[in-house]
């Protein structure tokens, strides 16, 4: 019994060893720390003015604004479809409709204004590749009366879904869902409209990676390699977790952040909460089978000696 004992606390040792000690720092070599997100965009400088959404239906079109973007809601197409876009400014322009539900009005102040340096993407552009959205030259009373006048239409609820497609469907497809960075995967009515579609879809594609110098990553199955708070992170500020990365700070909110979390995990761990639940039972079962094996051992020994 005592010899038992003393390789039980071995192995407890050990395993004590590797989980507090080996396995922290080789997380921290990985992943070093960086400050969690807080959504405050404190880098960027709050307008000096308040807008007025009436002015800023009017100086969103004087401004040419709706030369690159479209707001649906408003029955304002798009200028080109998306693959043209694609060609011309490396991604589709995002419609505006939804906008200012999902982005912060500060964030979105400075993106209109500078977005390179809201995007955090001055390593990538600069005056010898510039960004595809040019810079705002316009009042900061203009400016104000934008943000305002986006924030006004906006729905005041979005689904999950419709906050993902909105704030990171143009650049990534969730395969699992039957999301293309076109769009809903559509049914085909033949193999014609099969192949115009896959066609459509590696055009824009292959003019996204040359845009971002890379293939952004299929999301299905995202949240179970990277996990909800690494997501909630990088979504806030990517050049924190990966330096040098081309994929912009897009501004969510907090709230509309949490929804992409929310949306990735329905389509890549629909059975996290059963999983979660399983997992007391497994270690029920690894109890009652420590038990029964010690039982049998302490038998089997017995009428061996």
């Amino acid at each position: 019994m005592n010899k038992e004992l003393k390789i039980l606390a071995i192995i407890v040792a050990l395993v004590g060893i590797t989980y507090w000690g080996i396995e922290p720092y080789a997380h921290s070599v990985m992943h070093p720390h960086h400050e969690p997100a807080t959504f405050k965009y404190e880098d960027l400088k709050p307008l000096p003015v308040k807008g007025n959404a009436q002015r800023g239906a009017q100086a969103i079109v004087n401004n040419g604004c709706t030369g690159c973007h479209s707001i649906k809601s408003q029955n304002i197409p798009a200028p080109m479809d998306p693959v043209s876009a694609s060609a011309s400014y490396g991604v589709n322009p995002p419609d505006l409709s939804n906008i200012g539900a999902i982005v912060d009005p500060k964030f979105l102040a400075n993106f209109i204004k500078n977005p390179t340096h809201a995007a955090l993407l001055e390593h990538k552009f600069g005056d010898s590749k510039p960004y595809p959205m040019p810079a705002f030259y316009g009042s900061d009373q203009d400016l104000a009366d934008i943000v305002a006048y986006l924030v006004s239409i906006a729905p005041k609820n979005l689904s999950d879904r419709e906050v993902f497609a909105d704030g990171c469907g143009r650049c990534h497809n969730v395969r699992y869902d039957k999301w293309t960075v076109l769009g809903d995967r559509p049914k085909f009515k033949n193999k014609v409209e099969e192949a115009d579609f896959e066609l459509k879809l590696a055009k824009y594609e292959e003019n996204l990676k040359n845009y971002l110098g890379t293939t952004p990553p299929d999301l299905s199955m995202y949240i179970r390699s990277r996990g909800g708070e690494y997501i909630r992170d990088f979504v806030e500020n990517p050049q924190k977790l990966l330096h040098g990365t081309a994929m912009p700070r897009v501004g969510l909110t907090e709230q509309a952040t949490e929804q992409v979390v929310s949306y990735l995990e329905y389509v890549g761990d629909r059975k996290k909460e059963k999983r979660n639940a399983l997992g007391v039972w497994v270690l029920l079962y690894f109890v009652i089978f420590s038990i029964l094996a010690y039982l049998w051992k302490k038998k089997i020994w017995a009428e061996v000696l």
